[in-house]
């Protein structure tokens, strides 16, 4: 019984940064593998990052360098630090997490209702 609500979505021009957030209930958000996935109109979704219960990150290809993932285990909550962020960035934003022993780049099966991301001039 995982429900997460992400915020922090928003316009933004290219270049600039944002900073989505995901809050998640439950008591055993520590034990969580957490993600997340971003869907563009007409293209399949895509994984962005991960973090692992122990706090290992993993990052896609698009994110790799300009993105960072974290989580507050205190606050129940896991960020994504998004820079340099590109007209293609845009997309909605999904969390998601996942049992400890979920494949990072695959995501579990609980997901949040998604934050919509623009990056244009």
């Amino acid at each position: 019984q995982v429900q997460l609500v992400e915020s922090g979505g928003g316009l933004v021009q290219p270049g600039g940064s944002l900073r989505l957030s995901c809050a998640v209930s439950g008591s055993f958000f520590r034990a969580l593998n957490m993600a997340w996935f971003r869907q563009a109109p007409g293209k399949e979704r895509e994984w962005v990052a991960a973090i692992s219960s122990g706090g290992w990150t993993t990052y896609g290809d698009s994110a790799k360098g300009r993105f960072t993932m974290s989580r507050d285990n205190a606050k129940n909550t896991v960020y994504l630090q998004m820079s340099s962020l590109k007209p293609e960035d845009k997309a909605v934003y999904y969390c998601n997490a996942g049992g400890r022993d979920t494949p990072l780049y695959r995501g579990g099966p609980s997901w949040g209702q998604g934050t919509q991301v623009t990056v244009s001039s």
